[in-house]
């Protein structure tokens, strides 16, 4: 399968790119576009493994993360440009959920049936937790208050940017104290050296080169699917909500699944957390109120009030996430649990 990931990323890049600019039609654009992103997410994975195979696990963690995380905010951007603010809003939901649930569960599935119990930091997951919580608190507050005092527009996006602004503000401390003045209590000490024994799949410099040219093509066949978003809904009648939460996101998660999982399998669970929960409070603390200024630069702007159904699944994911790794240890059974949560979510979200 190795021998063959280059060719196939290379092949449903090329078919995805002749489906849109051939205009072959919106269903195939979108099936084959999603097929692409799942190869070039993978390839963006790789890609940010080997960097982290030379800045170490938890600077890795966070680099997967955040290069992970470049379908979810390059995806939005895009929906932002055609003023399709419920999918922003549910893809978001979604990629945090799915994260919380879907990544973090498969990661806890997977390295619990190879080791019988898996633990990592629990100085860092009992920050997580302080953080999700936050996430989740900064985002109640807008809508309940919104929607409570019917907010007029302008009230309405003035208080969606001041929020929006303490949040990257709260993003910005929390890489401080974690890269820097906690940095040392926060480390999985055992498995956290840049060098762990593995080599690395590419140079540095070519480590480099790969995680930037994937991430340009996940900029380009994020276009590419956004376009046909509009058309496949209606012709299938899907619900925005759905889709956005749940083909969106799980498409955009792809770099997160296939890294955080294998880490899993190696006894890293630290570095699994780390890009589960991770790229889940980056979305939440980050993605979303950078979209609400990005928005700004377009005609409409993006308010930060998200939907009861989104928030409750926010609150859902957030509450048994924070249950199950609060104590720094995973078993299997843990990671079913997440994701017996996700499949229930996924059903209330098709039926609306």
């Amino acid at each position: 399968m190795k021998k063959l990931f280059f060719p196939l990323l290379i092949l449903t890049f090329l078919l995805s790119a002749a489906a849109h600019y051939l205009h072959w039609g919106p269903t195939p654009e979108f099936v084959l576009s999603a097929i692409a992103i799942i190869f070039v997410a993978g390839f963006l994975g790789k890609s940010t493994e080997s960097v982290a195979h030379y800045a170490g696990q938890r600077l890795g963690g966070f680099l997967n993360a955040t290069f992970g995380n470049a379908a979810e905010l390059i995806i939005a951007i895009f929906l932002i440009k055609e003023g399709l603010f419920d999918v922003v809003k549910a893809s978001l939901t979604g990629a945090i959920i799915g994260n919380l649930l879907l990544v973090l569960g498969a990661s806890a599935l997977a390295g619990g049936l190879k080791f019988k119990e898996q633990k990592f930091n629990v100085h860092l997951a009992g920050q997580n937790a302080s953080l999700m919580l936050l996430g989740v608190i900064a985002l109640f507050i807008p809508a309940v208050f919104v929607k409570t005092e019917h907010f007029p527009e302008t009230e309405t996006m003035t208080l969606s940017v001041i929020v929006a602004g303490f949040l990257i503000l709260a993003y910005i401390g929390w890489l401080i104290y974690s890269m820097f003045t906690h940095k040392d209590m926060l480390e999985d000490h055992v498995d956290t050296q840049a060098d762990h024994g593995e080599e690395a799949a590419w140079s540095k410099g070519v480590s480099i080169l790969f995680l930037l040219l994937a991430t340009v093509m996940v900029g380009f066949v994020s276009e590419w699917l956004v376009g046909t978003l509009h058309v496949f809904t209606a012709k299938f009648g899907m619900s925005e909500l759905f889709v956005g939460a749940f083909v969106v996101a799980i498409i955009g998660n792809a770099a997160e699944h296939s890294a955080a999982v294998m880490l899993a399998l190696k006894n890293k669970m630290g570095a699994a957390v780390e890009i589960a929960v991770g790229s889940s409070l980056q979305i939440a603390l980050f993605v979303a109120p950078v979209l609400v200024f990005i928005s700004l630069l377009f005609q409409e702007h993006m308010n930060l009030i998200f939907s009861t159904i989104e928030l409750a699944a926010l609150a859902v994911a957030a509450l048994i996430a924070i249950s199950i790794s609060r104590d720094g240890s995973t078993t299997w059974y843990e990671g079913k649990l997440l994701i017996i949560v996700y499949c229930i979510l996924g059903v209330a979200f098709y039926l609306v």
